[in-house]
């Protein structure tokens, strides 16, 4: 009997070339957390490409957990892990909490560890309780994953140093500006492949178009080694602090809602469809790799949509080629003069990049509240209301000054805060009371076919 398309070993080039290209089209996704988080805490060129090339190391990690499996832990089927894009404002959000800022990143790793513990052990509940979670919630959420990161393509636009006085200048803005049409134009008139990559084509053109301009910095290649390792605890020991904690939880039940809604997918892609069993496994492989990862100085990981899409598009759908994908990420991570390749790119140019990265969360994130049904009252009011408040920290940053700092850490976040309020309104408006109207009702997320659609398209998110 000939082995399922997703057991099949492919031939080694072939296996090595799709390999490379999962790892292209998520590379952008892994680095981009670290490069926010990192800038935000003040890390040093040497000390971002130690972060930078700790995520890749442990989202290759993650992604074996993922595809290979061992005992009930990981889905054995094409996914990919990384670095959560959900994360980084509550990260950001921690580390402007932080007075200290050498002590903001080990009060994220703490964090991450336990709500990635308690999400492993929560897994098989989740399963079950995940209909509290449809559409309109994760919708919501995604969206403000990516109205929440799009100031930060903006700060980078105007310049790596917000003293400066050249900051926000003609030269940086036309940068910024040069890579993003490069991007629009790769993804408007190539096919395939290319397609694919444009934001990592068009992050290399703008490297280049700015050398001229005396904006590129390679010194960040010249002093990184060729090999070396993610040393643990790094950045200090993992310390644990309540109100980071609760951020990260509520960033976990996301993550976990947006990795049910792509192995649901991700099975109907594949014809294996996902069951009980395989979402539990799936999560546990998703929580554990996350509690894993800060050992090695890494965040929070979870699935990466954009390769559901590859994999829909290439119909090769071998989980090893995933994991040779997943290979090469801990390869990077190896290799300090590969993951310092990132760091050299402009912060204009990557701003450029990412209104298209982050503009394509919030999209995707839009087009979810779509499918929720957005002609019934309730789900409106929910989407309304949401929004608003997980808005409230980016137009109003000093909105929640009168509150303790240790509250801040979670109210400052504008994904935790609208997350929280989006299940809290779901669950009053769809699931509350004898007396509701069926018609004004969201369904849950059953069946699994209103859940693949939605989560089908990229959420970028992670």
């Amino acid at each position: 009997m000939a082995a399922h398309p997703v057991d099949e070993k492919l031939p080694a080039l072939k296996m090595a070339t799709s390999g490379l290209q999962h790892v292209a089209a998520m590379y952008a996704g892994v680095v981009a957390p670290p490069l926010i988080v990192g800038a935000a805490v003040g890390l040093s060129g040497t000390e971002l490409t130690f972060l930078t090339g700790a995520c890749l190391f442990t989202a290759g990690l993650a992604t074996f957990l993922q595809t290979l499996g061992v005992w009930k832990i990981g889905a054995r089927l094409p996914f990919v892990n990384g670095v959560t894009f959900a994360g980084v404002a509550p990260m950001t959000a921690v580390v402007a909490a932080t007075k200290d800022k050498s002590d903001a990143l080990p009060i994220i790793f703490g964090a991450v560890i336990v709500a990635g513990l308690l999400g492993f052990l929560a897994a098989p509940v989740f399963c079950k309780a995940v209909r509290f979670f449809p559409p309109v919630v994760t919708g919501s959420v995604i969206t403000l994953i990516g109205v929440s990161l799009l100031p930060v393509s903006f700060g980078w636009a105007q310049g790596p140093n917000p003293a400066g006085h050249d900051y926000g200048s003609v030269k940086y803005l036309t940068l910024a500006g040069i890579t993003l049409v490069i991007v629009l134009l790769l993804r408007r008139f190539t096919r395939g492949f290319v397609k694919q990559i444009a934001v990592l084509i068009g992050l290399i053109a703008g490297t280049v178009i700015a050398i001229p301009f005396g904006v590129t910095d390679f010194s960040p290649v010249a002093d990184a080694d060729v090999v070396g390792f993610p040393t643990p605890f790094h950045f200090g020991a993992p310390q644990f602090h309540i109100a980071a904690i609760v951020s990260m939880c509520v960033v976990m039940v996301v993550s976990m809602t947006e990795s049910t809604a792509d192995m649901l997918a991700l099975g109907e892609i594949v014809e294996r469809p996902a069951d009980e069993e395989t979402i539990k496994a799936g999560l546990r492989a998703d929580t554990l790799g996350s509690a894993l990862s800060p050992l090695f100085n890494g965040f929070m990981c979870s699935a990466f949509a954009q390769n559901i899409g590859l994999v829909a598009m290439t119909r090769i759908r071998s989980r090893f080629v995933v994991a040779v994908g997943g290979g090469f990420l801990v390869l990077m991570g190896l290799c300090p003069m590969a993951a310092s390749l990132i760091a050299v790119v402009p912060r204009p140019v990557l701003g450029g990049a990412g209104v298209v990265l982050f503009g394509s969360v919030a999209a995707s994130g839009i087009q979810t509240l779509v499918r929720a049904g957005l002609d019934k009252d309730n789900n409106v009011l929910i989407v309304a209301v949401s929004l608003a408040v997980g808005i409230i920290p980016i137009t109003e940053p000093e909105f929640y000054d009168a509150f303790p700092e240790t509250a801040r850490i979670v109210l400052d976040s504008g994904i935790s805060t609208g997350c929280v309020v989006a299940v809290l309104l779901n669950l009053l408006f769809n699931h509350l009371g004898k007396n509701r109207d069926a018609e004004d009702v969201t369904h849950p997320m059953e069946g699994g076919k209103d859940i693949a659609d939605s989560a089908a398209q990229p959420a970028g998110t992670h």
